[in-house]
């Protein structure tokens, strides 16, 4: 019988931000950096932690910005992927974390790959759910968004969806999937990303992190060179019902990566909502292998 694992809730002052971090396993283990993605923070990763932390130290970071995590004003921190990656990489330092695991959803895959492509030897293995690092992941739901980041003006953002709301942060939950899958998504989740995101001068951060996008799109051809060149192994986790990232980007990996183990669920883009069972047991698995 495995033993309980608790979760240890922590702060930790990282150049002037207090960054909120949940914690589990025993340092020492074979290190874990789950980084979550928009709008949510490691809450997502609450149900994971346990069953990972039998194997694992197990480290979620609320990124700056995000969750319980300080959020600065735009012109108090430039919102940028590497910067927020600098914070992180401060976190693990303090922690004494050398070598990990890195999951990549969403917004956490540019932060996680700043991570892997400055220090690659870092990297143990890739755990990518729902995480774009190809283009094949960026269908025509993506075309107004590239042509805002080719021509930020305001007629090119006046005609990009209006996200950065409530009804926006519940769909990021709820978008694509049936009946069935929707009653299994705790509504607490969007409604403690709303609070955060309503802190003042929040929205904008978001924006910016949105803009900063573009950046990570660029270097898609860098993040091959490194898929190529270091051949991480990976675990790719995939809700087939996403209704931002395209299922395509899964073979995308197959084709770049030699040791490549793929799980596609009938699941959304917050996939730990209704299959965190499946994913942490794929996970734990994964570190074992890999260790």
């Amino acid at each position: 019988m495995r033993a309980i694992q608790k979760v240890r809730h922590r702060q930790a002052d990282v150049n002037g931000l207090e960054v909120f971090f949940r914690e589990a396993g025993r340092p020492g283990q074979s290190a874990v950096l789950l980084l979550h993605g928009f709008p949510s923070s490691s809450h997502t990763f609450r149900e994971v932690m346990p069953t990972l932390a039998d194997v694992a130290y197990v480290i979620a970071p609320d990124l700056p910005g995000f969750g319980m995590s300080s959020s600065p004003s735009i012109g108090e921190y430039d919102y940028t992927f590497e910067n927020l990656s600098w914070a992180i990489e401060n976190l693990l330092d303090q922690l004494g974390v050398e070598r990990f695991f890195v999951y990549l959803h969403d917004f956490g895959a540019p932060v996680g790959y700043h991570l892997a492509t400055r220090a690659p030897n870092r990297i143990r293995g890739l755990i990518v759910q729902n995480g774009n690092a190809h283009e094949d992941g960026l269908g025509e739901q993506w075309d107004s968004a590239k042509a805002y980041w080719a021509d930020p003006s305001d007629a090119r953002r006046a005609e990009l969806p209006d996200w950065l709301n409530f009804a926006g942060t519940r769909d990021q939950y709820l978008a694509g999937l049936p009946e069935y899958l929707r009653v299994l998504v705790a509504p607490e989740s969007w409604h403690l990303d709303w609070e955060r995101m309503s802190r003042p001068g929040n929205i904008d951060a978001q924006f910016a992190l949105f803009s900063d996008y573009a950046n990570h799109v660029a270097r898609f051809g860098e993040l091959a060179e490194y898929h190529r060149v270091h051949q991480p192994p990976a675990l790719v986790l995939w809700g087939r019902r996403d209704a931002y990232f395209d299922i395509d980007e899964v073979l995308a990996y197959h084709r770049a990566l030699d040791r490549i183990d793929a799980h596609i669920y009938d699941g959304g883009h917050l996939l730990l909502e209704t299959h965190a069972a499946e994913c942490a047991e794929l996970m734990r698995g994964f570190v074992l292998d890999n260790a």
